[in-house]
């Protein structure tokens, strides 16, 4: 083949194999104008268009007496999208609605605003945010109504886009056991162990991606709605949990300690009514309350002396002593095998009967007691944590729970001096709640209840899912033991180691703890304190404990430092009680109608029941659960009922904070307030519509 035939046939090679890539591409574009065409523009349109959630409104947390302790509130954060308003519109409106945007939050001026905007605009911008700082409801509401915004989205092109921040009233109040979950879904207390209920079930709405990777709603509402968290029912008193922070936090800075806790418990129930926990700050300015240790993991310790009320039911039970029989505890000092026992008196106690040696809390006196009746069997003694429930965890509601640690008889950690020591709060670890529990079945005739801080699941005032009071133990004892344990405890407040909070108007039953702190698997001069026991001991109503970690100075034990917090808290709630309070002579609260407490609005049913206990004569007709103000008639109180099914907004001048929340929250308010006392004044005047979710500020004074 000569040359120009070689190149014609390469020519007509290249020729073919263009054309057929050129076929192919035309192909190609058929295929993708027409048989993929849905598919491909169903890409496009989500590049740009996508459903996002819409976070749903998380639910309330409330104390057992109605009271709020965390909500959401609605926060906006304004956008604009310049590109929407018409030149007539924005020509006439921007002046204007830069000096207002400068004047409202003051961090630039309205000639920087106006430019903002303006470059915005003429740059085809879609999405301006103003400013990052969110805005209330109410701010909101007098935003929409400047120039330019008063159009509204499709008219002025404005974006209120909401995002809801938790509120809690009663600021740090119990601030660990309500809790906080992050971003992650991971926090603590009842916020996190109750997120499920709490958190609601998101919606959807149809988003726009405009310039900078920034998506915007393209409509106002919700294409689909999101469901509403339920509302958490818990069983904390407010009063009961701000006296227990207050008397713990007084005792921690007078001795300069490491941490502190407080259970508060109803003895029939299982109700906690206050949990506190506070600690050092890490700079060491302060305490604050970053963990749980009433029931968490870091709270696990040697419980100390308080054991030794378990101690003293195994012998009881088993019958082996009597609290009139005798004991030698010595001098003071007593070796268990090759370690050495010490009491805390110097120069011992000598001959003790067992009633003393409780009361005393004589170490040596329940070791011995303990070795030489359980000493050939330590499974036996052992046993007896289990037969009360101590040995594991009893599943309480807030995620967390640490689990008690105890060593078994015949494993590599158990020595012969394990069990005297174990006898006494040693070699063993439990929380404070474990504790608690020993001490409430104590004070409940031997039933052992569950504590439980949540009592129900609600929302809009129904109730999904009731906690009704769970009986673990039916009787962790035999009735004639528990009566001597009831009698030991009551002597120790009487006769021993807790004499400086006996008190004349009622008794206290408990016991004192003081146990060594272990570091580094040393011994030291370092002492975790504390004092469990309930009141009133003749007719128990409420158990508690203190317990505080590492005291600074002289007479470190827990008659000196935890029990002072104990009557504290015991004396408040004691004098604030009128079911326990038998103290006040009737004739004083003999009074006229004219002298009446001036409380101007309250349930019908608990006005009459003060009334009733103070000897004031009132009448009414009507409903239980009716709203009533009083009206003085001779020597008598006429309450007058006040209507609260108008769609208004009603008057809570005079009321407490607890009622006027009730009434505002029920017509659909949202509340916020300043001060302490009764409502001196509210931001939205009785009589105006009611909308929801409106936000009403309330002054209290």
């Amino acid at each position: 083949m000569n040359i120009k035939s070689s190149i014609v046939l390469r020519v007509r090679i290249a020729f073919i194999l263009v054309a057929i890539f050129a076929i192919a591409i035309f192909y190609r574009i058929m295929v993708l104008q027409v048989s993929e065409r849905d598919v491909w523009e169903a890409k496009a349109e989500n590049l740009h268009y996508q459903m996002r959630p819409i976070s749903a409104t998380r639910g309330n947390i409330y104390a057992g007496d109605g009271s709020l302790l965390a909500t959401s509130l609605p926060f906006y954060r304004v956008a604009l999208d310049p590109m929407v308003a018409s030149d007539e519109v924005f020509k006439a409106g921007i002046d204007t609605l830069a000096n207002k945007l400068a004047a409202f939050y003051k961090d630039q001026s309205a000639i920087a605003y106006k430019r903002m905007i303006s470059d915005a605009r003429s740059s085809k911008k879609r999405y301006l945010i103003l400013n990052r700082t969110q805005v209330g409801y109410q701010e909101m509401q007098e935003m929409s109504s400047w120039p330019i915004f008063n159009r509204g989205r499709n008219g002025g092109g404005v974006l209120f886009e909401k995002v809801e921040k938790r509120y809690r009233p009663f600021k740090d109040l119990a601030g660990r056991t309500v809790g906080f979950v992050n971003e992650d879904d991971y926090g603590a207390g009842l916020e996190y162990s109750f997120n499920e209920y709490l958190s609601g079930k998101n919606g959807e709405a149809l988003f726009q991606r405009i310039a900078g990777g920034v998506w915007k709603p393209v409509f106002d509402a919700a294409d689909v709605k999101p469901d509403d968290g339920f509302d958490v029912m818990t069983t904390l008193d407010v009063n009961i949990q701000d006296v227990a922070e207050s008397a713990l936090l007084r005792q921690l800075i007078a001795k300069d300690a490491a941490f502190g806790s407080v259970i508060v418990m109803e003895v029939a129930t299982g109700h906690i009514k206050a949990i506190a926990n506070l600690q050092k700050n890490k700079n060491g300015r302060g305490y604050g309350e970053n963990y749980n240790y009433a029931i968490g993991d870091q709270g696990l310790t040697e419980p100390g002396s308080t054991f030794k009320l378990l101690s003293m039911l195994a012998l009881l039970e088993e019958g082996k002593v009597g609290l009139s029989d005798k004991v030698d505890t010595g001098e003071g000092v007593y070796k268990f095998y090759d370690r050495k026992m010490t009491d805390a008196r110097t120069g011992g106690f000598g001959v003790l009967t067992v009633q003393e040696v409780f009361e005393k809390s004589s170490n040596i006196g329940v070791s011995k007691l303990v070795e030489q009746n359980f000493g050939h069997n330590p499974s036996k003694f052992v046993g007896y944590l289990e037969k009360v429930g101590l040995d594991k965890s009893v599943g309480f509601q807030l995620i967390g729970e640490g689990e008690p640690y105890f060593k078994k008889p015949g494993s590599k950690l158990w020595y012969g001096t394990t069990l005297p020591w174990m006898s006494i709060g040693y070699e063993a670890k439990l929380t404070p709640l474990h504790t608690l529990m020993l001490y409430n079945a104590v004070a409940n005739n031997g039933t052992m209840v569950k504590p439980i801080i949540v009592q129900a699941i609600a929302k809009g005032g129904k109730v999904d899912t009731k906690f009704e009071t769970e009986i673990l133990r039916k009787k962790i004892a035999s009735d004639k033991t528990i009566k001597q344990l009831q009698e030991l405890l009551e002597g120790v407040v009487t006769n021993g180691t807790a004499r400086n909070i006996y008190s004349n108007e009622y008794k206290i039953a408990g016991k004192t703890g003081t146990a060594q702190k272990l570091v580094d698997g040393r011994y030291t001069q370092r002492y975790y304190t504390s004092f469990a026991g309930y009141f009133p001991a003749d007719k128990p109503k409420y158990s508690a404990i203190v317990v505080i970690d590492s005291p600074v100075g002289f007479n470190a034990y827990g008659g000196d430092i935890s029990a002072p917090v104990f009557k504290e808290i015991a004396d408040m709630i004691f004098s604030q009680d009128i079911e326990l309070n038998h103290r006040i002579p009737s004739k004083i609260f003999k009074a006229s109608a004219t002298t009446f407490p001036a409380i101007k609005t309250g349930k019908v049913d608990e006005l009459q029941m003060i009334c009733n206990k103070f000897g004031i004569s009132n009448h009414f007709q009507g409903s239980a659960d009716a709203w009533v103000r009083p009206v003085s008639q001779s020597k008598s109180i006429q309450w007058q009922q006040k209507a609260n099914t108008e769609k208004t907004v009603p008057d809570v001048s005079g009321m407490t904070l607890r009622d006027a929340l009730y009434v505002l929250e029920n017509k659909g308010l949202r509340v916020i307030y300043q001060g302490k006392g009764k409502v001196k004044d509210q931001s939205i005047p009785a009589g105006a519509p009611v909308q929801q979710n409106n936000i009403i500020n309330l002054v209290l004074g």
